[in-house]
Formats: structure tokens, C-alpha cells, sequence
């Protein structure tokens, strides 16, 4: 009963256009489901990472590949008016350059032959609190680091004989000891942003005599690559630049390293342009699978919301495979019936009609 209360719910997120509640569930099926049967549902064990692999397994292995990425990344879910409690709390959030309060949550996202699936994910909770040396405020942290995370989450794509031959992600991941992780212990490689001011010898000997430079001030061009070394690192590395323009015309750079030297320029960017299909997923998962749409309160029925989320993304995704149609499209499509089915109602319930104007002139 309880996976078909998930698929119910999932399916309900994805037609839903307003808040998400149990005995709105219950209503939209009449009653053959109890609002306490969903409430229940939603209140007991949590559901994990461990939980998705097993739903979505089947769905990756019919589209994975060796080509594959998975591609990690971070996002926040903002729940202002929500009370804070271990996961819903104050984050910082690099794309606003200030804290929030919200979910974190981070996902491992595996693409291949066209589909994007959440082959893992994990909730920032924030169970430590502490007194701001600074403030003297007492705030929360995580006993894990967001990297620690990261490590994890790839090692279980690994141990899940997931085929993927590239980790992808920004230069918030991008340490020296994610990079000799990926390259020894799971025995991939990888392509990564690198911040402007990361310092880099341009050969081994003038790594062995500490010379580094910070990548900004290297003549570069595009389109070309060059080797390079981290300190830290025991391999080299490929370098590249690439120069973009923003929507208001201003122009930006953005380098990218990899540790595997086979690579050219084109091929390099190519893998990495991968990476903007996690964006694609959060923008999706937040405004077309209602994560945010949801009352609940406790850390377990917000963790099982965000598990049905998922859910209702995965589906959606599916679906996008087998219409050609994007997510957008598809839930455009849901309002649409939605509206004819509204108006039908009304139409059926005839309710008081104008006289025409013209008639009565």
C-alpha cells in the first residue's frame, strides 16, 4: 500500500497547481484514500537515498551508457515561513550572496542518451548547534561537510555499477582532494570549474620548486588547452578558458580542468556543457514537481515530500523520453485539461447567464 500511496502522491504533485496536502489528495480520489492512510505515509521512516536508487535502478539501466555523467550539484528549496528545524534552516546561497532559510539538498544526477535521473541525493541537516564566536548567537552547522557528501554519494555510484566515465561539477567541488579521489580511489575522471584566483604550476618542475600562478593571469587563449599541476594533486592536469557572453551583453570566463589528458578543446567543453542539464533539473523539480507546495512540519514528512518530489520528477522525465515534449510543455499540458475540465463544470452547473448586450441596446 505504501508505494502506491507514493505513486499517487507523486502523480498528485505533478497535477497539482496550488499546495500539495493530504486531504487534497484524499479529495481528488473521492476518498478511496484516506487523508490519516496519507498522513501516515508521509510520517513514517523517512525515505533515503538508498530508497530512490531502488525505484529509478530500473529506468538507468534501460538508458545508461559508458558516455554517462553524473553530475553533482547543490541547490536550496526556500521555506521562509516554515519553522526551522534540523533541515529546514538558514543556508548560505552562493547564486545570492546571502543566507537563506530553506532546504539544501544535493544531488548526484546521472545523464546519458538524452535523459537526466537523481541517482542519489542527500539533505543537508544541520543537527550541531553552536555560539557564533562573532555574533554570539547560537546558529546550527552539519557534522558532515557538503564534500564529505560529494565523496559518499560518488562512491555509492560506483558500488552500484553505475556506468559513467565523467564526474561533472562547479569550482564549489573542485578540491584537490575530490580530484584524487575521483582519479585513484573510484577510478574515473572528471571535468570541473576552477575559480579565477586557483594557483597553478605551469610544469612539474616548477611544481617541484613551488612556483604557481594564479589561472587569471596565464596567457591562455581560447580554445587552446594547457597542462598544468596542483599542489596537492599527483597527476596533471588539462586547462582550459572559455569566454561566453551574459544576457546583458557582458562577457564572462569560465576555466575548466580535467584529469584526463586525452581530451581536446572541443571534446573538454562539450562534456562539461553536460553540467547545465542539473540547472535544467532544478528549475524542474522546484516549480513543476510542487517541492514547494507542501504544509508539512516534521523533518520526516518534509523528507518524504522532497522523496515524492523525485518521484514526480522521475516520472515527468520519463515521460519527456517517450513524447519528445520538455517538462514544461508536458505540465502545460496538465494545466490546460485542468481548465477545460473547470470550465466543463461550470458550464454543467449553469450558473446565472448574461443577457447580450446588443439584444438589449
Amino acid at each position: 500500500m505504501h508505494q502506491d500511496i507514493l505513486d499517487l502522491y507523486a502523480e498528485y504533485l505533478l497535477s497539482s497547481f496550488g499546495s500539495t496536502t493530504a486531504t487534497g489528495l484524499s479529495d481528488l480520489l473521492g476518498g478511496a484514500v484516506s487523508h490519516d492512510q496519507i498522513t501516515r505515509w508521509l510520517s513514517s521512516q523517512a525515505r533515503s537515498s538508498s530508497d530512490l536508487w531502488r525505484l529509478v535502478k530500473p529506468l538507468v539501466r534501460e538508458f545508461e551508457s559508458d558516455e554517462g555523467v553524473v553530475i553533482f550539484d547543490d541547490s536550496i528549496e526556500e521555506k521562509p515561513y516554515t519553522d526551522e528545524n534540523n533541515i529546514i534552516c538558514w543556508h548560505y546561497d552562493h547564486s545570492k550572496d546571502r543566507n537563506v532559510k530553506g532546504i539544501n539538498f544535493l544531488t548526484a544526477l546521472y545523464c546519458s542518451r538524452g535523459v537526466s535521473l537523481p541517482v542519489a541525493f542527500q539533505l543537508v541537516a544541520k543537527t550541531e548547534k553552536y555560539l557564533d564566536p562573532k555574533s554570539g548567537k547560537e546558529k546550527r552547522r552539519s557534522p558532515v561537510t557538503k564534500n564529505e557528501h560529494y565523496r559518499e554519494m560518488l562512491k555509492v555510484c560506483v558500488r552500484n555499477r553505475l556506468r559513467f566515465r565523467y564526474a561533472l561539477n562547479d569550482s564549489w567541488y573542485a578540491s584537490a582532494e575530490n580530484m584524487m579521489f575521483i582519479k585513484h580511489e573510484l577510478e574515473r575522471d572528471f571535468v570541473m570549474a576552477l575559480k579565477v584566483n586557483r594557483k597553478v604550476a605551469l610544469s612539474a618542475a616548477d611544481k617541484a620548486a613551488g612556483r604557481y600562478q594564479a589561472i587569471s593571469t596565464l596567457d591562455l587563449p581560447e580554445g587552446t588547452l594547457r597542462e598544468v599541476y596542483l599542489e596537492t594533486v599527483d597527476f596533471p592536469l588539462l586547462l582550459a578558458k572559455q569566454v561566453f557572453t551574459h544576457e546583458d551583453e557582458s562577457t564572462g570566463i569560465l576555466y575548466l580542468v580535467t584529469g584526463d589528458v586525452t581530451l581536446d578543446y572541443t571534446r573538454l567543453t562539450t562534456i562539461y556543457q553536460e553540467r547545465w542539464k542539473v540547472e535544467e533539473y532544478h528549475r524542474s523539480l522546484k516549480q513543476n514537481a510542487s517541492l514547494a507546495k507542501s504544509p508539512t512540519r516534521t523533518v520526516i514528512t518534509q523528507t518524504n515530500h522532497f522523496f515524492a518530489a523525485l518521484c514526480a520528477y522521475i516520472k515527468l522525465e520519463r515521460l519527456r523520453s517517450g513524447t519528445k515534449l520538455n517538462h514544461y510543455a508536458l505540465k502545460s499540458r496538465l494545466y490546460v485539461a485542468a481548465l477545460h475540465s473547470a470550465f466543463k463544470q461550470l458550464r454543467a452547473l449553469r450558473p446565472f447567464r448574461f443577457a447580450s448586450l446588443e439584444a438589449s441596446a
